[in-house]
């Protein structure tokens, strides 16, 4: 079977010839037909994540996949060869720049029936993080105020959209040749900022979803109102991650202390902050492709490359990252 591999951290993605996936009784063989790229996947390569994700090495890497089911396991029931599906598979499983791949039942969905293979693809990384952020951490409601940062990146594109379709009054931060795309997406207050400093022109906000860090992050916990909430997802991670992965003792102690000055910072403004490394789940992707088949969620797909690109495709990561900057939405590659 043909994958890209890397075969150590920092090194290229290359392409290989691997052993066939081997599925479990509950598991289903997928043919991978298109694999959305994200900065995790440069993260991964690059060894970011190493202490808290010790993935063996050489890895295949790809977190997204929309492909058809070639195969089920013995105790599989809601999957049958034939089926077009897409999944986030789980974090200690994945490898979707291959040609195939065997993923638990419990991360698998039907794809969307409305969309293309690429554009599911696209979605379930971004779109697993946005509800996780908004819906299960972030409790969102009508009426309340939301700021989502990077809104024309590909978590940004789909959780403005979700915030929307909430209730939810959305502000965001995008350079100004994207002002108009993220106000169609349903944005309300859209800030360049290029131009502008948030921090001064929004207050009193519920929820912050940030995908930056640094500076960005605590200027993030001033727009806050009493008791309000930011998520982050380009960290500092926190003890409640550490024990979420099952960290050893001493890692925890390493994560709490990273993410201590940004908590002290929120506990003196009576808010709180929340590290979100998303989960798989296959219930909540039925959920999302119920919205997408709505009309409430689309897709946002800002370039495709072919298999045969995929060591480029990532390569592109280092000089224009895909989320916050690079492209509109997600990059895919596509097998079709």
């Amino acid at each position: 079977m043909r994958a890209f591999v890397v075969n150590h951290y920092k090194g290229p993605v290359q392409q290989a010839e691997v052993p066939e996936p081997v599925a479990g009784e509950r598991d289903v063989l997928v043919e991978v037909q298109a694999a959305g790229l994200n900065v995790l996947d440069e993260k991964i390569r690059a060894g970011e994540f190493k202490q808290v994700l010790p993935y063996e090495l050489p890895q295949i890497p790809g977190n997204d996949v929309a492909g058809t089911v070639i195969g089920v396991g013995a105790k599989v029931k809601g999957f049958k060869p034939g089926d077009e599906v897409y999944a986030r598979p789980d974090k200690d499983r994945i490898g979707t720049f291959a040609e195939r791949i065997a993923i638990a039942e419990a991360d698998l969905a039907l794809k969307p029936a409305s969309v293309s293979l690429e554009e599911a693809a696209s979605l379930p990384l971004v779109a697993l993080t946005a509800w996780q952020a908004l819906v299960e951490r972030g409790n969102l409601r009508p009426g309340q105020r939301v700021l989502i940062h990077a809104g024309a990146g590909g978590v940004g594109t789909i959780a403005i959209q979700l915030a929307k379709h909430l209730g939810a009054t959305v502000a965001t931060t995008v350079s100004a040749g994207n002002v108009a795309f993220v106000r169609e997406l349903g944005a309300d207050i859209v800030i360049d900022y290029r131009s502008e400093d948030f921090e001064q022109l929004l207050d009193g906000y519920d929820l912050v979803l940030d995908s930056l860090g640094g500076k960005n992050l605590e200027k993030s916990l001033r727009v806050l109102r009493p008791g309000g909430k930011a998520i982050g997802i380009a960290g500092p991670p926190d003890s409640a991650f550490a024990r979420e992965i099952g960290a050893n003792p001493l890692l925890r102690l390493v994560t709490t202390a990273l993410s201590s000055g940004i908590r002290r910072q929120a506990r003196r403004l009576g808010v709180t902050y929340e590290f979100l490394f998303m989960r798989a789940s296959g219930d909540q992707l039925r959920r999302i492709a119920a919205l997408v088949d709505g009309g409430a969620l689309r897709p946002i797909v800002g370039r495709v490359f072919d298999f045969d690109q995929t060591t480029q495709a990532v390569q592109s990561l280092t000089v224009r990252p895909l989320e916050g900057g690079g492209i509109r939405g997600k990059a895919v590659i596509s097998r079709a």
